[in-house]
Formats: structure tokens, sequence, C-alpha cells
């Protein structure tokens, strides 16, 4: 039976040893903030192939999970990670980069087309389903030519990472407002101007 009280927070990555503090990576970094914030201990799940960890803000009930496989990968893990907390599939919030938002930016929104992102292509395979609630965090266009798969696999530069930073509160904070207040509020809040167009390359 599922937890009409819990939600599962995905935060989508390659794996940190490898992968930490690229811009593919910000949808981890996210989630491991959160959980720092709530002093929630993260750790290995084998049934859920996921770190995870459990928390409680404002009442409301929080399964925390980092799939513990490349990102395209990922989807494998999320369904397990929510059969093994009872989440149905509309009280899942996945965190994870977004090249069509700005540098800076968050977008929170329900389902919608992975628009090249592999881990949500990933995600809607091993789900069934797009009914997943999204916290997009910006990291904006590559410059000039770069391929996207490329820019993505790279390092924030110093001042981009403090930005970025700043953002991955601003994420953590989208994401008890999407589970306490609901979609519209949160979208008020932190939808802006629409993303500009979105140029070639793969993700």
């Amino acid at each position: 039976m599922a937890d009409d009280d819990r939600w599962l927070v995905v935060g989508l990555g390659n794996p940190e040893a490898e992968y930490g503090g690229t811009r593919h990576n910000v949808g981890a970094d996210a989630l491991r903030r959160f959980a720092e914030r709530e002093h929630a201990t993260l750790s290995r799940n084998k049934r859920a192939r996921c770190e995870t960890a459990e928390t409680t803000v404002s009442g409301t009930k929080f399964s925390l999970a980092i799939p513990q496989s490349y990102m395209n990968t990922s989807g494998g893990p999320v369904q397990q990670a929510a059969a093994w907390f009872k989440v149905p599939v509309e009280r899942i919030i996945v965190l994870h980069d977004d090249l069509d938002v700005e540098p800076g930016a968050l977008k929170v929104k329900r389902g919608g087309s992975p628009a090249g992102h592999n881990g949500l292509k990933d995600l809607d395979r091993a789900l069934g389903s797009r009914e997943y609630l999204r916290v997009r965090i910006g990291v904006g266009r590559p410059p000039g030519r770069m391929p996207g798969k490329d820019y993505v696999l790279r390092r924030f530069a110093p001042a981009e990472r403090e930005t970025i930073d700043v953002t991955l509160e601003e994420a953590c904070d989208a994401v008890v407002m999407l589970a306490t207040q609901g979609l519209e509020p949160t979208q008020n809040r932190y939808n802006g101007p629409a993303p500009r167009a979105r140029g070639d390359g793969p993700r």
C-alpha cells in the first residue's frame, strides 16, 4: 500500500567520484544539500541501489534518494526506491540539471518531455509515466558549438559555483514548497520568463 503522506525526492547525477562538481550533477548536489540541512544521513541502500535517507520537514515525510548509477541508467534505481518507500509516481520530485533554464534559475513542472536529458528518458521508461514533479536547475546553454553532452560534464568555474550554490538552496526550498503547498503556488514563486530557445546538441 502506498504511503499517502510520504514524498520521494530524487537527485540525479553521475557517480560522484568521477563527476562531482559537474553541471550534470547539480540534482544530486541539491539532494545532498537537502539532507545536510535536515541533518539526515545518506547511506547506501542495496535494495534500492541508491543512497537514501529519511527526514520530516514541517510535518511532511520525505525519503531522499541518489541513484548509484550513471545518469542514463537512473530509472531502475528510482523505480526500486519508489517501490521500497511505497511512494506513487505522482509524489516523486526529481531534481535535475537543465540546459534550457538560465544559470542560477529554477523552474518547476509536472511531466513533460525529457528534452534530450538521458536521465529523465530512463526515468520515463522505468516508471512508465511522466507524472512526477521536476525541479529544473538551470545550467544554461553551452558556449559556441560545444555539444551539450560535453558541456554538462564540465565543472563550474569558481564564480559560477557561487551562483549555483545559492540555487541549490532555493531548490531545497522548492521541494518543501511543492510537497506542502502544491505545484501552482510553487510555480508562481519560482517560474520566471519562458526558457530561451533550445539549441542543438544532446544531453
